[in-house]
């Protein structure tokens, strides 16, 4: 296989394996013990920016070392693992703070079925405003049950 290849693997096998860590994250991390940072995400202020916003630096910190390290190293594995988090930073962006909670109003309406099931389960996650008893904490891919609530509408 091609060095090519494998470091598209490498990208892409990282990209999803983030939306993984997103999940995890904003179950445990996020509404566990980084609460403190996350809560103004659900309880909204009349402030353009949230303190929900450091978990862009938290995030972005591993790909900027992989980045680092793997160009240092002749563009290595590491490398391509940075770069997969971050286009799913950017998926992440894109869904999250401009598609669903429209904080740059770059896209406002759709009717593409993706769209309205990842809006569905963002809904759902954002009518609890307190830390416990949340659901849907991933971001790109939705649970079956919200692709059936919109298929139904």
């Amino acid at each position: 296989m091609d060095n090519w290849m494998i470091y598209v693997l490498i990208t892409t096998g990282t990209f999803i394996f983030m939306e993984g860590v997103a999940w995890f994250t904003h179950k445990f991390v996020m509404h566990g013990l980084l609460w403190t940072l996350h809560q103004d995400h659900h309880q909204k202020k009349p402030h353009f920016f949230e303190k929900n916003d450091a978990f862009f630096l938290i995030f972005a910190t591993p790909s900027i070392l992989l980045f680092f390290f793997g160009a240092k190293e002749g563009f290595n594995w590491m490398f391509y693992m940075g770069l997969g988090i971050l286009l799913y930073g950017i998926a992440y962006f894109i869904v999250h703070d401009v598609i669903i909670h429209q904080r740059f109003k770059w896209f406002s309406r759709s009717n593409n079925r993706y769209i309205n099931t990842i809006k569905r389960a963002h809904k759902m996650h954002h009518k609890h405003l307190d830390r416990h008893d949340g659901e849907s904490f991933g971001m790109l891919f939705a649970a079956r049950k919200y692709w059936q609530q919109v298929k139904k509408n």
